[in-house]
């Protein structure tokens, strides 16, 4: 069973490479478009580099906006997917999402684990952006105040009848 887990995360491992050097080649080819030698990013961020070439900073600035426009899309429409697909049981697929990056992460950075933190780190966030604070949660409440004032005066009236019908077995009782 352990040979068979160890060859399961190995090939999972694989897997999530090859999408992510894709990601990576697509991402790289963008920034090519965009005139920035994706090879040598560290270039743009030294000091001397962007006070010589104020328009490369502007262009780095641009491209991680971009990234980041991206990445929000790209996490926006999967989780919204995943919440149609699973519903009520959204949770389920969050935690599966979680451990699976864990696993991930941890055999990744088997050997040098002071590496693993940030993204460890980076996946608690997305947990917790997902849940009930997230975009997905908050999505079903365009109900109106009156909807909303609707839906607590029929719980009232549900639990005063409850509590008559309580009250008139109680007092049945009583009287018997």
């Amino acid at each position: 069973i352990s040979q068979f887990f160890s060859r399961l995360t190995e090939r999972f491992v694989n897997g999530v490479d090859v999408l992510m050097d894709t990601f990576w080649r697509i991402w790289t080819d963008l920034l090519d478009v965009l005139g920035i030698d994706a090879s040598n990013l560290t270039h743009y961020f030294s000091p001397a580099a962007i006070a010589n070439n104020p328009t490369r900073a502007l262009l780095l600035i641009g491209a991680i906006l971009l990234a980041y426009w991206f990445l929000s899309l790209f996490l926006g429409f999967f989780f919204y997917l995943l919440h149609m697909l699973f519903g009520r049981f959204f949770w389920i697929a969050r935690v599966a999402l979680f451990t699976l990056s864990c696993i991930y992460i941890l055999q990744k950075y088997e050997g040098d684990p002071e590496h693993a933190v940030l993204p460890l780190c980076f996946v608690v966030a997305v947990y917790f952006m997902t849940g009930p604070v997230g975009f997905y949660w908050r999505r079903n409440t365009n109900s109106s105040l009156e909807e909303k004032m609707d839906h607590l005066d029929s719980q009232i009236r549900l639990l005063n009848i409850r509590l008559c019908r309580v009250i008139e077995n109680l007092d049945r009782g009583s009287n018997q």
